[in-house]
């Protein structure tokens, strides 16, 4: 019998700590279909295991496919036992482990408004936003919004970088990820 103690704990606190743990990037290739979405978060969720970023689109019209791209984190053990899960479930068709399969690009956009009314605050926070390649996509006399796109890496040091400029508001879309080269999904 399990006792409330270990009943409360969530998977990550039951792994060996000696393991190391690790980001991982999952793509999968599901029917677009109600409800998907919801059975493959459920398998996390029901489980315990932390989804850090999700995103899904549609991919294929015509045969009625999308594409969910996962970020989570967890030990070998735990990544396998996640690919295993995911490949049951029925209304996926591919799963891809992007992180061990093969080398691949990572991408998340945010948009960040900063609020300053200071002439020369508002200039140093354009330079840092030409440094990182940030693009302008609104401007009042009071304030910006900057797009981002680069790995959630990048996006992190911008905000940090943006602090003291006076972020009001940050979105961001979650990381989506693909293959390099010719391995993939074969619509």
């Amino acid at each position: 019998m399990i006792d409330k103690k270990q009943q409360a704990q969530s998977a990550y606190q039951l792994v060996d700590e000696k393991k190391s743990v690790s980001k991982c990037a999952i793509a999968l290739l599901v029917d677009n279909e109600s409800g998907v979405l919801g059975r493959v978060i459920g398998l996390f969720s029901a489980r315990g295991y932390n989804l850090e970023s999700v995103t899904v689109n549609e991919v294929d019209h015509e045969k009625g496919l999308s594409r969910i791209t996962l970020i989570t984190r967890g030990n070998d053990e735990v990544i396998a036992l996640i690919m295993a899960l995911l490949e049951r479930l029925v209304p996926v068709h591919e799963v891809h482990n992007l992180t061990l399969d093969s080398p691949h690009i990572e991408r998340e956009v945010g948009m960040i408004k900063v609020v300053n009314e200071d002439c020369e605050g508002r200039a140093s926070a354009q330079k840092l936003a030409d440094r990182f390649g940030a693009r302008t996509i609104d401007s009042t006399p009071e304030s910006f919004i900057f797009e981002l796109s680069d790995t959630s890496e990048k996006i992190d040091k911008f905000i940090h970088l943006m602090e003291p400029h006076g972020i009001r508001e940050i979105c961001r879309t979650g990381v989506t990820a693909i293959a390099r080269g010719t391995e993939g999904f074969k619509y």
